[in-house]
């Protein structure tokens, strides 16, 4: 992947200053490139391929499992074997990229195993294609969650990076309200086009589609209005490395959080749809639902 000698390149623009958009910590640095050189792999494979190709036709539990393991599988194994410049004088627990993928993983299991139910009971979302599930959430989305998660991450930090670099001049009212604004933005943009982008693929189905596309689509951004801004500050600060612990209680965090504001939008706001009884009962995975 060209990792080792593109970090160096990356770091520094052509007249020899620091590049803004990366991390001044190196481990970082190479950690954020590689989720990002490692994004058109399953890409391809899942929108340029799977789904054009209609291949997901023929598959069964089986099949739509080992795609969520060859997509995700590869974060963990490629970078033990890949070792950055920057990480071959640090030990495992140290290197950002086993930090990222724990705080992810966390927070993409939360998401899968309780937050799709709000999908179910808000948005009227259903799977309806053939899987092995937890808590009736098919296994093939929790792999698919992390990677697609690293990526959506990944962008943000190096975007807000950049915008604190362009806004750090500004008055501190001013750039909170700058960043504020971003995060909104590009929550919104992301939830939206992953929408857009699985919109080819029938067996993940909605009652009302237009309805998903643009208040749904504020619906699954909550979930970024909060990962984005406390992801980024993971080993942000080069003199303050974070324990695999901090990072685990993060993550944690993060997620109850969230679970706070969508459950507050199922009780105040209720569902964007009108959701058949039946799909509610064979839904809910969840006791406060019933």
């Amino acid at each position: 992947m060209g990792m080792r000698g593109g970090q160096s390149r990356l770091k520094k623009s052509g007249n020899g200053r620091r590049n803004l958009w990366l991390s001044e910590n190196p481990s970082k640095t190479w950690g954020e490139v590689f989720f990002l050189k490692y994004t058109p792999f399953w890409l391809t494979l899942c929108l340029g391929i799977i789904v054009p190709f209609k291949l997901y036709e023929s598959f069964s539990e089986l099949e739509y499992l080992l795609l969520g393991l060859i997509s995700a599988v590869p974060v963990f194994l490629v970078p033990l074997f890949l070792v950055g410049k920057a990480d071959k004088t640090v030990s495992l627990t140290e290197r950002y990229w086993v930090k990222a993928n724990i705080w992810i993983i966390i927070y993409s299991y939360v998401g899968n195993y309780f937050w799709t139910h709000y999908f179910f009971k808000v948005l009227g979302a259903s799977y309806t294609f053939p899987s092995w599930r937890m808590n009736n959430v098919p296994h093939t989305t929790f792999c698919l969650t992390h990677v697609c998660f690293l990526l959506y991450h990944m962008t943000s930090n190096l975007t807000l990076r950049r915008l604190r670099h362009s806004i750090a001049d500004l008055p501190q009212t001013v750039q909170v309200g700058i960043e504020a604004g971003w995060i909104f933005s590009l929550s919104y943009f992301i939830a939206y086009l992953e929408t857009i982008a699985i919109s080819n693929f029938p067996y993940y189905e909605f009652v009302d589609r237009d309805a998903m596309y643009t208040v749904g689509s504020l619906f699954y951004a909550i979930y970024f209005f909060v990962s984005f801004p406390m992801f980024l500050r993971i080993d942000e600060n080069p003199n303050e490395r974070w324990s695999l612990w901090r990072v685990a209680v993060d993550a944690l965090g993060a997620a109850m959080l969230v679970t706070i504001i969508l459950d507050l939008w199922r009780i105040f706001l209720g569902p964007i749809v009108l959701i058949p009884d039946m799909m509610q009962h064979t839904q809910s995975g969840l006791p406060w639902f019933s």
